[in-house]
């Protein structure tokens, strides 16, 4: 029976060990210059000043659409995909009525978003 397992192990053993090595090897063999440039907030690659102040308002408005978004197509296309099953197992009206349900709650979303003039690009 312990055959069986024996390249299961070997395989763990092994997924294990190579990043852990790699990570040792990096940090004793990599440049070790501390400079305090390389420690400072950076966006693009370019070093950016210390922010103050608040963010703008749009930046959550255009995050909270991309959720939405990606939670809708992220769960539309599986459902697309599996509903002859649904309806061969004659569960089409009650995938159908859940997926009406779903929709409406990303509704719910995207009226908010709409309201606070989310989509609305200036």
């Amino acid at each position: 029976m312990g055959e069986v397992y024996l390249p299961l192990l070997i395989y763990l053993v092994v997924a294990l060990a190579v990043p852990i090595l790699l990570s040792l090897a990096a940090s004793y063999l990599g440049p070790k210059q501390h400079e305090p440039q390389k420690y400072l907030p950076y966006e693009s690659g370019f070093p950016t000043p210390p922010l103050h102040g608040r963010f703008p308002v749009s930046f959550y408005h255009v995050a909270m659409l991309f959720v939405i978004f990606d939670v809708e197509a992220a769960s539309f296309y599986p459902w697309a995909v599996l509903l002859k099953e649904f309806k061969n197992a004659g569960l089409g009206a009650y995938a159908l009525g859940a997926m009406a349900i779903y929709v409406a709650v990303l509704g719910v979303g995207y009226a908010y978003e709409w309201k606070k003039g989310g989509l609305s690009w200036k």
